[in-house]
């Protein structure tokens, strides 16, 4: 889950696990080249797993866990590194189980735009924006996110914007106007508007609905 996405966490009795949260500073906050199995299985919200691989990263986990319950000598650095494995080890498992090929070109720029939308959504909604920040043409891009996901790259932003949307209206207790504000709207029929097109319902009887 990334940072602040809504969710629910819904147990079983006598269900067993690790919950592992950590902030961006304390991971490998300057080395981008690090970061990319992260970033990389963040776009996934959900593995599932065979039995030999949810074994492997099991071990992993109950060994961060000990870790972190010792605390001996320099136990984040062993933290860190083993949260890499882990992170690896999952794309792994994922790449193992998918049928479909790797296009690297296209996964690589996906990555890049997912992270200027975490960064920009508020201010810049149209593809044009994305493709000269990554330097790509329109056509380029749409071509990038067709390829990945299946979906152009206006369907990629509308998507993103709606879910911050819904994460402010489920999250918080703002009003509607401060929320369109939030997301870069100074008109609020607008949102409005936009919210119900692609959701059915208004911003208001969604959170009734909802929350």
């Amino acid at each position: 889950m990334r940072p602040g996405q809504v969710h629910q966490l819904v147990l079983k009795a006598g269900s067993v696990g690790y919950l592992m949260q950590f902030s961006h500073a304390f991971y490998l906050p300057h080395d981008e080249v690090q970061k990319q199995p992260l970033r990389k299985a963040t776009n996934n919200n959900h593995y599932q797993l065979n039995a030999n691989g949810f074994q492997k990263l099991s071990l992993i986990l109950s060994y961060i866990f000990r870790e972190y319950t010792d605390k001996k000598e320099r136990y984040h650095d062993v933290i860190r590194a083993n949260m890499s494995i882990f992170f690896i080890e999952l794309l792994r498992q994922f790449n193992k189980t998918t049928s479909a090929p790797t296009d690297l070109y296209a996964q690589e720029r996906l990555e890049m735009l997912s992270h200027l939308l975490e960064v920009h959504f508020s201010t810049h909604k149209k593809v044009s924006d994305y493709a000269a920040m990554l330097n790509l043409s329109i056509y380029q891009l749409n071509a990038v996110t067709k390829t990945t996901l299946g979906k152009t790259g206006s369907e990629l932003i509308n998507e993103y914007i709606i879910l911050e949307a819904k994460r402010y209206l489920l999250a918080t207790s703002n009003q509607i106007n401060q929320i369109a504000f939030h997301l870069g709207y100074e008109d609020v029929s607008y949102f409005i508007r936009f919210f119900k097109n692609h959701t059915g319902y208004s911003p208001e009887i969604f959170r009734q609905n909802f929350r």
